[in-house]
């Protein structure tokens, strides 16, 4: 029987990741418009969203130590409608000075909500007893794609983005606090936890670096999919204008949906092995990819597929990575920032490198270094998995992950 506290506190976290996914994809779709209102170049444009992810690391390290000492829970509680209202910052901007000033509060608020709610969904999982995680994720996914809907729909209807912005500041601010009493109580932490053991505030652990390269690899096996993959379409296997995007959205897709659908398969395999098949099908995926110029007629198909396997491939990688990292409660805030950095590292990094590569010799053989990555993935994270579930006691993890190899 599942502690109905932990099921309760399991919606409150499905709406906190829906919800932070729909304030960013309103912000990330209102970009166009903002940066006509402010007449932007591409370039100015560019850097305020690079001023937000480069904030957002460093607040998430700040975020890490506020866990560990307050709670995931009171973390979570203050950063969802912090996160919203200073998105009044970039809404009520008038110039690209102030754009750069709003961009960097906006950065705080998104770094202590991703590691606050982040940290939070382990313990919920290790309440829970069962995984959980992706569906956290692909949540996220689902509130990113309703912002884009909502952001549509309002510029259509001749809404100003001001106004849109401002709009979403306030609401979500007041929605963002309605799931603060689904939360766990107190810290959130395990209650069946040994009492004899010192709280252990050390170091970081070369295991958990080693999962930090697993997170920041499959990162970069993201970016290069969600900004290179229609642009592959499109200059290397010469598709249409129209047609080209969607070898971005069957990506897309593949990864929303098994990341809706994934807590199953880890709960059946373990974290170690699920690692282990997530590389292998991105990795097999990226291959699809590369040899579909030599496909012919069927040159899209083959790519598309490879997008496939690769969406599905990387939609598990964040939630196991953060499972089986985070679910110690002395260390978890810290942990969770650190993996976060890497991720959102792999993110901005990846896509910049694959463009340089690809200028130096070509995007298709550019593309090739993802797929390595994801075998890196695939030989690496079943290790690192396995020592951390071996370190842990049967008490302090769910029962899915023991089977870890």
């Amino acid at each position: 029987m599942i502690d109905p506290v932990a099921r309760r506190a399991r919606v409150g976290v499905f709406s906190y990741f829906g919800l932070c996914g729909t304030t960013v994809g309103i912000w990330a779709a209102s970009l166009p418009a903002l940066a006509d209102r402010l007449d932007l170049s591409a370039g100015r444009t560019g850097t305020a969203l690079l001023v937000v992810s480069l904030t957002a690391l460093v607040s998430m390290q700040f975020a890490g130590r506020m866990s560990d000492r307050w709670s995931s829970r009171r973390l979570t509680w203050a950063a969802g409608p912090l996160h919203a209202f200073l998105l009044l910052g970039p809404a009520l901007a008038g110039s690209f000075p102030a754009l750069i000033v709003g961009a960097v509060i906006f950065g705080i608020g998104f770094g202590l909500l991703e590691v606050g709610m982040n940290a939070h969904a382990v313990e919920v999982e290790v309440r829970y007893d069962r995984p959980i995680m992706s569906a956290f994720h692909g949540m996220w996914s689902l509130g990113g794609a309703a912002g884009g809907l909502v952001t549509s729909a309002a510029l259509r209807a001749g809404l100003g983005v001001e106004t849109l912005l401002v709009g979403t500041a306030l609401t979500m601010t007041v929605l963002f606090l309605l799931p603060a009493r689904l939360l766990l109580p107190g810290g959130g932490a395990a209650p069946s936890r040994e009492p004899a053991a010192a709280p252990r505030r050390g170091r970081i652990s070369g295991t958990i670096v080693l999962l930090g390269a697993v997170m920041l690899a499959g990162a970069i096996c993201e970016g290069g999919a969600m900004d290179w993959a229609a642009m592959h379409a499109r200059r290397v296997l010469g598709a249409s204008a129209d047609l080209a995007p969607l070898s971005f959205t069957v990506f897309s897709v593949a990864m929303t949906t098994v990341r809706l659908l994934g807590d199953r398969l880890r709960g059946r395999l373990g974290a170690g092995h699920t690692l282990r098949l997530a590389g292998a099908l991105a990795a097999v995926g990226y291959a699809f990819v590369f040899v579909a110029p030599s496909a012919g007629a069927a040159a899209m198909g083959c790519a598309w597929a490879g997008w496939v396997l690769v969406g599905v491939g990387l939609a598990t990688i964040v939630p196991v990575v953060f499972s089986t990292a985070g679910a110690d409660p002395d260390t978890a805030g810290r942990t969770i920032a650190l993996l976060t950095s890497f991720g959102y590292g792999g993110l901005l990094a990846g896509p910049a490198v694959i463009g340089h590569l690809a200028e130096a010799t070509s995007l298709r053989t550019a593309l090739a270094l993802p797929g390595v990555l994801a075998v890196f993935v695939a030989l690496a994270g079943p290790p690192a998995a396995a020592a951390l579930t071996a370190r842990r006691t049967p008490t302090s993890e769910p029962a899915a992950l023991e089977s870890t190899s």
